[in-house]
Parts: C-alpha cells; structure tokens; sequence
C-alpha cells in the first residue's frame, strides 16, 4: 500500500464511527466494486450511483439533519449528491429537472416540429459563449495520455495491476489530458467506456470541459444513448448544461436517423430551464435538412426570426444546403442574393455549396457564372481553397476532364495545386480506365517539381489492373522505386487484387509468400483478396492454406470468408477438410457463427452421413452457437428423406420448444416429407403445433398441392373445407389444382363436386378447366350437372364455357 493512502477496512472504521450515513454510502460504492472493471463489454455505470464524499465536506461529521430536512432531504444517503466544492452543502438546482426519460425511443422520422417550435417562446438575447475543446498537438502527444491510451489498448488482457496503473495515472491527468485521451480513442464506444470507467473511480471527478468533450465526439457518431446518458450525468451532478450540450444530442440522434426524439431536446431543453440561442437554432435548422424536412426547416427559420433571433450566415448556408438537397438550386442562389438585404452577407461557403451541386451534375459554366458572381456581387474572390474545393467534387464524381480544366486554370492564375488534388484527378482517371491520361498528369506533376507520392502511384496501380495491364503495373511499382517512393501495403495489395481478378491467383499467392523479402507486410484485406482468388479458381487447398497463414499473423477471417470456403469444399464431398477447416478456425478464436455450421451441416445431409449432422448440431451448442430454424430445417429435411419421420418430427417439437419460429421453407420441408411417405394425420397434428407458433396461411393450400401430386386425392378432398374458410385466391388455385387432378383420375364427378363448392364460396372456377369438366360430363351422361355448372356461371355474370 502506498504512503498516504488509508486501507479500505480502515476507512470504513473511520467512517462507520464518525459519519455512519457516509459509511453507508461507502459500503454500497464497494459491493459494486468488482463490476466497475474498465472494459469494452463492461455495462455503464447507472444513473443511480454517486459520488463518495469525502470527510472534509462534512465539517468533522457535525451535521445539521434538520438543515438538510428543510432542504427536501429525508435520506441521509442523498447528501452526497448535494456537496459543493467549497465543503458546504446547496440544494443542486439541475436535480429539479430529469425528464430525459421523456424522450421516447421512437424509428422512423416522424416527427412534429410544429410542437417543438414553443420553446423559440423562451428566447432570450445572449451572448455565446460556445464550449469547444481545441487541443494542442503537444497535450495529445503528452507522456501521461500516451501511457493511458497503451494501457486502454491492452484492455482484452485487463488486469488488477493494470487497472491500478491506469487509476493512478487518472488522478495525475488535467481535465486537458483527460480529454485528449478521449479524443486519441480511435473507437468512440472505447471512449466512452473510458469516460464511465473514470467516472466511477475513487477520488475523481470529471471536470465539465470532460463532459462537453464527450459529448462532442458522440455528436459525430449514432451512439445517441450514450449522450443522452451523459447529459444526465451534467444534470444530476450540478454540472451546467449549456444550450451546446443539448445541440451535441441532438446531432446524435439526427445521426441515428431518429429526428423526432432530436426535436424533442429542444422541448426537453426549455423544461431544465436552458435559455435557447442562435447556435441551438442552427443546430435544429441542420438537423430537419439533413432529414430532407426542408418545409419545416423553413418554417422553423420563420419563427425564429418572429421572436427576434437574427440569422447569421451559418443559417442560411444550411438552408442552402437544403435547397440544393432538394434540387431546388434556384431558391438557394435567390437566398444568397436576400442576404445581403437582410445584413447578412453570403460567405464563401454559401458559394461552395451551390458549387458543389453544380459540380454533382457536371455544369461548369453554372460554376463559372457563380464564381463571377461571387467576385462581383460578395466581393469575393477565388482562392485556392475554390479551387481545391472544384477539383475534388468534380473528381469525386467521375469528372476528370472538368477537373483538370479547372487545376489548368488554377496554376495560370499562380496557385500552386498540391499532390493531393492531383491524386483526385488520376484516380477519377484511372476509375474510368483512361489510363493514358492517368500516366500524362503524372508526368507532369513529375516535371513540376510536385512529386507523386504513394496515394498517387497505388491509384495508377489499380487503374492498370482494373483494365487488365498487368505488366505495365508491375512496371509502376518499378517506377516508384526509382522516384524514390516505396510501394506500401496498400500498393501491394492493389496488384495482388488484379492479378487475381485476372486468373492470376496462383502468380499473387507467390509474391505474398515473398513479401518478407520485399520488406512489405500483407494486411487483412491482402490474404482476403488472395483467398477469394483462389476459391473462384477452384484451388481450395491453397486458399485454406491462406486462410491459415493469415490467422497465424494474427488477421481472423469473417464469418463471411469462412464460409466461402466451406460452402465449396462441401459441394466438392471434401466433408472432412471442411470440418478440418471449421475447427481450426474455432480453436483460433475466429469469429465462427451459426451460418458457417449450417452449411457444414447441410453438406453433411446432402451426402447422407446424418449421425455427423447430428453430432455436429449437438458441438454447436458446446461451442455456444445456437442453432437457427434454417439449421433444422436441413437436419428435418434429411431425416424425412432417409424415411425417418418419427426423428423429424422430434426434432421439430425441439426447434419449437427452444422457441424458434418455423420459417416458410420449413413448412414447405415438412409438409413434402410427410405427404410423401403418406403421414396425412401426423401432419396436421405437427402443423397446428407449428401454426400456433408461426402462422402460415397458405399452410393448407401446401398441403393439398403436394398431396395432388402425390396422388392421394381423397386426403386432399378432406382438407378442402379448411382452405375454403378465407376465399382468397391461393385458395382459388389450390381449388382448381385439385380439380384438375381428379379429371385427370377420370373422376368428373368428384371435379364437379369440387367446383360447386367453390361456387357457393364466391370463387370461380378455371374456365379452361370448367370447359373440359363439362364435356366430360356430357360425355359420361351426367347432362344435369353439366347444365348446372353452366347455371352457376351465367348467374354469376361469366359465360358458361360452352358459349365461350
């Protein structure tokens, strides 16, 4: 234990003699100790846990109960939550309001904006004061956040000892450094857990500039549940929760696609009291256009402007965002020219904007007019900003002819395009397979003194693959040695990829086994493009071999890859270098799931060894992989082939037992199996089991269909009534099959039968079918019948066949 710091049975002495309400506190931090381990998997910390208070705070535990009484306190367990930082005790004005729970998780973008608009009502004008944390480039490199971050990334092997490092590493950090670890997190669910984690660590408290930064990072992904939950940690910890806070929730959940409830922070804002500002306003404005609700956009922009806040320019570039979302590219230039009658001058974003839609849909000249117009009107000139801003979208968009008109005009005019914008224009090249410009602004860029840089040269790699010039590739790889510019992973892997789309499969797993010696190193993407080379080439001995030797570096396959494997090796009857594979996978930790066992399984079924498709079934569940419908399926199928119904039938009472719903193909599995070997009453009786867990509604009809190819007419005729209850036309069909069969069983009556009965449930009846029902019976005497069928088709306003 280190010096100056209190053993944990001696602090609850102190504690449970001094301050017992404390002492209750303390005890209820440490049962849930052992469950606040920092990891990924770990659950965040609920809103009911708070922070210890220390003894000072309690002015050596003489405590005035009633004080706190006529505060609204009738627990002592609440005190902590109303420590100040100066020793004393107020009432926390945030824990007045939490109704975040009022923000219903609703899909969909449904949303009444109308009703969210009442709080522009609670306008008060203020001055900003934005919240953001721009770092420095020496606070993210510093040794404390470095150390941190090392230690967050060996959390898959966490330990005690680690933990205690990195708890003492966290009192040592300024609430800067705490923030720059979050931001260094390459993973915004790692930083979040890092933020819960540290909030729930002895002796620290997050600082508010730690929260604010949170939230921003959520604000950039869709984790909306997190920034809700720490929005509510602000609230209930008296931390200010500042109109910026609650338009970081708001993005979230407009990143989420879920506008309704991001509308709702703005109701949810007025009732903590939160006076609404310009840059909250923007916030909502943004949020309805990226949600493609222009209108209401528009029509929040009009309230906000009746109760006195003053757009700035970063309001009306959203609604010229809008505009040109929408197509409507009109409106937005006739914005751009009311602004400056509003005292709001456009700024170049507002021209880049509409640039950009321009650039989308290839119309220069609509950009040139708009650069004009830009100097003329807004006295603002190009720079090489515009121009890098052109070269790019035109780029982006396959526009490479357009682009490098543009970059041609940019250097005439003395800006000095980097290697960057070059790139764009020789992948939008190479993209389209004009490889032969590609290389010329290479060349030229060469000649300028602006050298091309690996992006630049993997870019022409790819494009001479993708057009099939393989050599010529492997002499740009040459090339890039010789201007000094070494081929990465990157490079490499664009080539292999070529060389196996082109047949060349064998020739690219060569120079993977030589890449040691090319002193490059093969990633995940590299030995996942060789394997799908071979596996197309029919080579799956290698391929598994490259399945294996990319494990062995330490890149585990997907689901998706080893399965690509396995599927061809079955279809092959190689059942046992399948399962070889299948193993090894999962004893290497690989991502096995229940997919990649069902096709094992069902390669076994199709080869008829079904005690190995039911051992394997049975090492699923060893292996904690659940079998699906479609696994039983296979196994139920396969059993009914082989005429072991009864096993089928047991396995099927199983998969509903473990609560799986038959899907459509096993019904029709099912069904086929068991009219096939004549089970008609086993049947029905394993069909209403299924039915009351998953309906199907043309069960039935299956039913009668298969049993009419199988002959068994009189069973079909018994199940009529129960397809005849709904009248749909399925029911029609499986009818006038039915119908069919017995004329071909030289059985008009029966046929008639089946067609009155139709008739008396509004179904009509085949008339193709019908004709030929009523010349049989005319041909075997039974007149009557055949003059009330047509009877029942003239009364029903069809002809009758004979008249047809």
């Amino acid at each position: 234990m280190h010096s100056g710091y209190f053993s944990y049975h001696r602090i609850q002495r102190i504690l449970a003699r001094r301050c017992p309400f404390v002492y209750i506190r303390f005890n209820a931090y440490l049962s849930s100790f052992s469950e606040s381990n920092f990891n990924p998997g770990s659950h965040p910390v609920s809103d009911s846990n708070v922070s210890f208070v220390e003894r000072d705070h309690f002015n050596e535990g003489n405590v005035d109960f009633g004080k706190f009484r006529e505060m609204g306190v009738e627990d002592s367990r609440e005190l902590s939550l109303f420590a100040d930082n100066n020793g004393g005790y107020q009432r926390n004005r945030s824990l007045k309001f939490d109704g975040f729970d009022e923000i219903e998780e609703e899909e969909g973008d449904n949303c009444r904006t109308d009703d969210d608009f009442v709080v522009l009502n609670s306008y008060n004008e203020q001055t900003e004061d934005v919240w953001r944390i721009e770092l420095e480039e020496d606070e993210l490199r510093h040794p404390l956040v470095r150390e941190i971050c090392r230690l967050i990334q060996c959390r898959s092997a966490w330990n005690a000892k680690l933990e205690r490092d990195m708890r003492h590493l966290l009192r040592s950090l300024k609430p800067r450094q705490v923030c720059a670890v979050l931001l260094s997190q390459d993973d915004e669910r790692v930083a979040l857990q890092f933020f819960y984690w540290a909030d729930r660590q002895w002796r620290y408290r997050h600082n508010p500039i730690v929260y604010y930064a949170m939230l921003e990072i959520l604000s950039k992904t869709k984790l909306c549940q997190g920034a809700k939950r720490v929005l509510r940690l602000m609230a209930r910890r008296g931390i200010e929760c500042r109109p910026e806070a609650f338009g970081y929730l708001m993005v979230s959940y407009s990143r989420a696609g879920n506008l309704r409830n991001a509308m709702k922070v703005l109701t949810l804002m007025q009732k903590a009291g939160v006076e609404l500002n310009l840059g909250l306003c923007n916030t909502a404005i943004h949020v309805l256009v990226m949600a493609n609700k222009l209108e209401k956009a528009l029509r929040f922009f009009e309230r906000v402007q009746i109760v006195g806040i003053i757009p700035n320019v970063v309001t009306y570039n959203c609604l010229i965002k809008g505009y040109c979302n929408v197509n409507q590219v009109e409106n937005a230039l006739q914005l751009i020219s009311d602004m400056s009658s509003k005292n709001c001058s456009p700024d170049k974003v507002s021209y880049y904007t509409i640039m950009s839609f321009f650039c989308k849909e290839k119309q220069v000249k609509e950009v040139r007019d708009l650069m004009e117009k830009m100097v003329k009107e807004s006295n603002l000139f190009p720079d090489m900003v515009t121009y890098d801003t052109l070269i790019h979208i035109l780029s982006k968009h396959g526009h490479a002819d357009e682009a490098l008109e543009f970059l041609q005009e940019a250097e005439a005019r003395g800006f000095q395009i980097d290697k960057v914008g070059h790139s764009a224009i020789v992948h939008a090249y190479c993209k389209q397979g004009k490889m032969d410009e590609a290389k010329g602004i290479v060349s030229e860029m060469l000649s300028k003194g602006c050298n091309p840089d690996v992006v630049t040269y993997t870019a022409v790699v790819d494009g001479f693959c993708r057009v099939g010039k393989l050599e010529q590739a492997k002499k740009m790889l040459q090339h890039m040695y010789k201007h000094g510019c070494k081929p990465n992973t990157v490079s490499y892997t664009a080539l292999l990829t070529g060389l196996c789309r082109n047949g060349s499969s064998l020739q690219a797993r060569e120079m993977l086994t030589s890449s040691e010696e090319e002193f490059w190193t093969p990633n995940a993407i590299t030995y996942s493009a060789v394997m799908h080379g071979l596996r197309k080439e029919g080579k799956l001995s290698e391929a598994c071999d490259v399945v294996k030797e990319m494990i062995s570096k330490g890149f585990f396959p997907n689901p998706v890859e080893i399965n690509l494997i396995i599927e061809p090796l079955c279809q092959e009857g190689k059942m046992n270098d399948a399962k070889r594979f299948l193993e090894e996978c999962l004893n290497k930790g690989c991502a096995v799931n229940v997919v990649n066992f069902t096709t094992l399984i069902h390669g076994y079924c199709q080869k008829d060894n079904l005690e190995a498709a039911l051992s394997l079934l049975d090492d699923m569940y060893l292996s904690n992989k659940h079998p699906d419908a479609v696994t039983y399926t296979a196994i139920i199928d396969a059993l009914g082939k082989n005429g072991r119904i009864e096993e089928a039938t047991d396995l099927t009472m199983k998969m509903l037992k473990k609560g799986l719903l038959p899907t459509p193909v096993t019904y029709r599995t099912v069904i086929h199996r068991y009219c096939q070997m004549g089970k008609v009453e086993d049947l029905l009786k394993l069909l209403e089991k299924m039915l009351s867990r998953q309906n199907c509604k043309t069960a039935y009809n299956q039913v009668i269909e298969k049993l009419c190819s199988f002959g068994s007419l009189q069973e079909a005729d018994k199940l009529l009534s129960r397809v005849l209850k709904t009248a749909s036309r399925n029911d029609a069909n499986t009818c006038n099959m039915l119908l069919e069969s017995y004329l071909s069983k030289g059985m008009p009556l029966s046929a008639y039968k089946v067609a009155c009965r139709m008739f008396n449930r509004n179904l009509i009846p085949n008339l193709k079918l019908s004709d030929k029902l009523s010349k049989r019976l005319m041909s075997e005497g039974k007149s009557a019948e055949a003059d009330n069928l047509m009877l029942r088709f003239v009364e029903r306003g069809h002809l009758s066949p004979q008249c047809e």
